[in-house]
């Protein structure tokens, strides 16, 4: 990143304060999810019965669940893995979809409309449904976890690729690198892509928090990670059964916690979009 655009940038969050919070908002879910399991004040698995259902307090701040664990350390040390899921599922699609939504842009042809064709079949289907469909089928396992939310999040980047490099593919410059001697493939790889990935991570900040909601959402079904490891979806689906009998606290927190992380990766996305868009310089 040149100095530009960091002066850029700094112009942007300073006139954006909500942009501003989402990325500090982003930095702490990171921090929370590289440190945090080695910080939390209790065991995130060991059951503690005398001490459960108890209500938020000094001694557990997000009180406990029904096996007397303390929610707030399932909470902090379920950070790490939804991230994981969501950043490892969303890096798949966003290389594969990027270079395959490139090559189809600049080739065209048969390629492009067969490729066409299948992203538009994939995205035929309700995606978390499809997602439902994969994961039962290849086992709730985090790897297949991963694999599935990959795969339905690649129409979004080939779509995109596709048509910011069908845009450029005839531009000066790329007539000129042909024209030099470089192949069609360093073409793509070296001129190409490299213009059209900025305006893509605007896209996979979107996307990084709806894979966090997939993520979540698979395990609240029972499709997803498996009990007693520590996943937001998971907690709430725990606490949602004591709901009626007034213990609040078993889904406010892990839903406090899912849906501020998503609503910062899509603050964050629109900041993004402000930062790298050329229109938004002076």
């Amino acid at each position: 990143m040149t100095g530009a655009t960091l002066r850029h940038a700094g112009w942007i969050l300073r006139g954006n304060p909500l942009t501003a919070l989402a990325a500090a908002g982003v930095v702490l879910l990171m921090l929370v999810a590289i440190f945090g399991p080695s910080l939390v004040p209790y065991d995130p698995i060991v059951s503690d019965v005398p001490q459960a259902l108890m209500p938020p307090s000094a001694a557990h701040l997000a009180g406990t669940d029904q096996l007397g664990r303390d929610v707030f350390s399932r909470v902090i040390v379920a950070a790490r893995l939804d991230l994981a899921i969501a950043v490892s599922a969303v890096g798949i699609s966003f290389i594969i979809g990027a270079v395959i939504g490139a090559i189809c842009g600049y080739a065209g042809g048969r390629l492009d409309r067969a490729v066409g064709r299948l992203v538009d079949v994939l995205m035929a289907f309700p995606l978390f449904v499809l997602a439902m469909a994969m994961v039962a089928a290849l086992g709730n396992r985090v790897e297949n976890i991963i694999i599935a939310t990959a795969i339905i999040n690649l129409p979004f980047y080939i779509r995109f690729a596709r048509a910011e490099v069908n845009v450029r593919r005839n531009l000066g410059w790329v007539e000129a690198a042909r024209a030099c001697g470089d192949s069609h493939i360093s073409v793509i790889l070296r001129f190409l892509l490299p213009n059209v990935l900025p305006a893509m991570a605007v896209q996979m900040s979107l996307n990084l928090g709806w894979a966090i909601l997939n993520a979540a959402g698979l395990s609240f079904i029972g499709l997803g990670v498996k009990p007693p490891t520590p996943e937001w979806g998971i907690l709430v689906a725990e606490g949602a059964r004591f709901i009626s009998t007034g213990k609040w606290w078993l889904v406010a927190f892990p839903g406090l916690a899912l849906m501020l992380t998503v609503l910062c990766f899509n603050l964050l996305g629109d900041g993004l979009r402000d930062i790298l868009d050329p229109r938004m310089r002076t």
